[in-house]
């Protein structure tokens, strides 16, 4: 099984899970982090690209891999992702690069699923 399919089988599965327990603040949290994502004055591909260097800035790991996907599936070029990974190691620092190395193969995976 490759990573993306094993990360979206579990991401789903848990959200369920989670979503089963029917609690009113994090259905309330996930449902304003679905509505920040959505157009406004800034595009889609622009707060995804932004939530990008966020994760990767803040090492989060499954995040990196949700925004990749999202880029993903609305046509981020493999050139934008690497002006995303530079900012994010020039902010982030040296403690970016182990996450740059997953989140570069995570993206080779997505672009041979394609």
């Amino acid at each position: 099984m490759s990573q993306v399919q094993e990360f979206n089988e579990y991401r789903e599965k848990m959200n369920e899970r989670i979503m089963a327990e029917d609690n009113k603040v994090l259905k309330r949290f996930w449902s304003l982090d679905n509505q920040a994502y959505q157009e406004g004055a800034l595009s889609v591909k622009t707060k995804e690209l932004l939530g990008l260097v966020s994760s990767m800035v803040l090492r989060c790991d499954d995040c990196i891999k949700y925004h990749l996907g999202t880029c993903h599936e609305i046509g981020v070029t493999t050139e934008e992702i690497f002006e995303v990974f530079s900012i994010a190691n020039l902010v982030g620092g040296s403690i970016c690069v182990p996450h740059t190395r997953r989140a570069v193969e995570y993206w080779d995976e997505l672009n041979a699923w394609s």
